[in-house]
């Protein structure tokens, strides 16, 4: 069994992963930043290690820094949660070479699964349906408009390496695909150090639906129903919910099996997201696999009324999986609040909270790292609380949300709670008819 974790992160998800550990017995290490000096997690942990300046590239993202904490602490495992090097191949491989636990899946799953023209010939040979597109990564520029003619516009060209949203590019018209090809590729370079990309099909009216997998190391695979997250701006999920407000129980039982399928196909271990494409008509289409535990976790967990982070650790650890495959017993809502000023493009909003208050009532979850006199730092990801509400009911979740909305009070700092409000009123959102799209044909300040 696992006896100290130190955990390779930051904010709301390294107290999640701490709490776990405190109601395990497990002894936790924090690791942080300068900046993150004053943050929550350093304060809940057992122990608290600094490991380095602001920028992650020079903390949370230094290997040698993170292993030294583990060795000085005594730690027997590494959870890096999610972001920075959960995803991190190289990580992996150290870990085990320093006979540190890494709270995840293996380096080989991760390597096949991230390199995302890899991972879509892989599920395409395991049997699950994939988006039409190239086989392989894009040779070059002719290659990519002899194959777009080949699949039919619209088309989107997408970094091998990519995430985000960045080394991404949509193409309607033929007489735009060159310098769509160019921009992506120039993108991808400067932000993941590989221009690499591939091109699939552009499907229209698409929900984003996740689900979500779970594997031991000893050959066990199951699915854990799904998630929606098509509420989204700029391919950055603003709200998830489970179950699916348009996934049957049919479809459900054919997405899971697929997922399944795709797994066992990579020996993969742990809690792993395949996440998809889904048309109108109910095709599905593989779009990628995420190798770690998800932001948008809590609402499975909610709606199952299970614990992912601690089947983690003890799958880590050697266990055999004790979850098991279940339709959804409740409906959860998570919505991402972040520091962003909404009425302002969403830009980035860090600064010092000067009052705050969150809500509570039965089934309202808070995960957040905040507290009144926090600063917000600059540095790193926007988001500085999940809040969930789980009902009986989709349409007792959506009313739930609402009250809970009303009652969050964070002051100092402009917040995406009133886009949040608004959505929660949104006749489209009530109808579970929001598509990836939606955010960009609809003004939330105007409507």
């Amino acid at each position: 069994m696992i006896k100290k974790l130190l955990i390779a992160n930051r904010g709301e998800i390294a107290l999640r992963i701490i709490r776990a550990c405190k109601e395990m017995g497990i002894k936790s290490v924090a690791v942080y930043s300068e900046i993150d000096r004053y943050s929550l997690h350093t304060k809940f942990a057992d122990e608290a290690v600094c490991i380095g300046p602001a920028a992650g590239k020079l903390s949370y993202l230094k290997i040698p820094n993170i292993i030294a904490a583990a060795e000085i602490t005594n730690a027997d495992a590494i959870h890096p949660g999610y972001g920075f090097l959960s995803e991190n191949a190289n990580f992996v491989q150290i870990c085990n070479d320093h006979d540190l636990i890494f709270v995840g899946p293996s380096a080989e799953a991760i390597n096949r699964m991230g390199d995302k023209s890899v991972a879509k010939e892989t599920m395409r040979a395991a049997g699950v349906p994939v988006v039409p597109g190239s086989v392989g990564v894009l040779k070059n520029v002719e290659h990519a408009k002899k194959l777009a003619k080949e699949i039919g516009l619209p088309v989107m060209m997408k970094a091998v390496a990519g995430g985000g949203g960045r080394g991404m590019r949509f193409v309607y018209d033929e007489a735009d695909l060159e310098n769509a090809y160019y921009t992506a590729q120039n993108e991808a370079e400067v932000a993941f150090g590989n221009g690499l990309l591939y091109m699939e099909k552009l499907i229209s009216d698409a929900h984003h639906i996740e689900i979500q997998v779970f594997g031991d190391k000893h050959g066990n695979v199951i699915h854990l129903n799904e998630r929606d997250c098509s509420t989204q701006r700029r391919h950055q999920k603003l709200i998830e919910e489970a179950p699916s407000p348009i996934v049957d129980a049919k479809l459900r039982k054919k997405m899971g099996e697929a997922s399944v399928l795709g797994a066992k196909s990579v020996g993969y271990y742990g809690p792993g997201t395949i996440e998809y494409l889904v048309d109108n008509s109910g095709e599905f289409y593989f779009m990628e696999m995420n190798t770690r535990i998800q932001v948008e976790h809590p609402v499975t967990e909610e709606s199952l009324q299970i614990d992912l982070i601690k089947e983690q650790i003890s799958v880590a650890a050697g266990e055999k999986l004790t979850l098991k495959e279940s339709p959804p017993k409740m409906h959860s809502i998570e919505v991402r609040i972040n520091a962003e000023d909404p009425e302002h493009n969403f830009r980035p909003t860090p600064g010092q909270i000067t009052s705050l208050h969150f809500p509570g009532g039965r089934g309202i979850r808070i995960d957040s790292h905040i507290y009144q006199g926090y600063t917000i730092p600059p540095t790193y990801d926007s988001m500085i609380a999940k809040l969930i509400a789980t009902a009986p009911t989709r349409t007792e979740a959506i009313a739930k949300m609402k009250r809970a909305l009303e009652e969050v009070v964070i002051e100092g700092v402009k917040t995406t709670v009133p886009f949040h409000l608004w959505m929660m009123d949104n006749p489209d959102f009530i109808a579970g008819k929001i598509d990836t799209k939606y955010l960009e044909r609809h003004n939330w300040m105007a409507e």
